[in-house]
């Protein structure tokens, strides 16, 4: 079997996700199972627009947190902690450790 490289890694949100399945969906007139399934969850979970999206993105990378990395601002944006425990829980699988100054700054930009 062929091996496969990854040559880039970009994280996508939740909103580009629903973008793209949904003009999928204009293509095509119709859906897999999954893209359908996807779709459900998405509008479940989340009710932001691309444009909601990438202000909320700007203001966490003018923030000043200088750990914030990509991939984490596109995690913060779709899970969107309400207070600091849940702050907290999404950054504990990539050992980030921020100071409580930075965690309340990330939290107000997601008000």
């Amino acid at each position: 079997m062929a091996e496969i490289e990854v040559l880039e890694e970009i994280p996508i949100s939740l909103p580009e996700v629903k973008e793209a399945i949904e003009s999928i969906n204009k293509k095509d007139k119709s859906l897999s199972p999954r893209e359908t399934k996807v779709l459900d969850y998405i509008s479940k979970v989340s009710n932001l627009k691309i444009k909601e999206f990438n202000e909320l993105k700007k203001k966490l990378e003018e923030s000043g947190v200088e750990r914030l990395k990509e991939k984490h601002i596109v995690k913060l944006i779709d899970i969107m902690p309400k207070d600091i425990d849940s702050l907290k829980a999404v950054f504990s699988g990539d050992n980030v450790i921020l100071k409580q100054e930075d965690l309340k700054k990330i939290l107000e930009c997601l008000k």
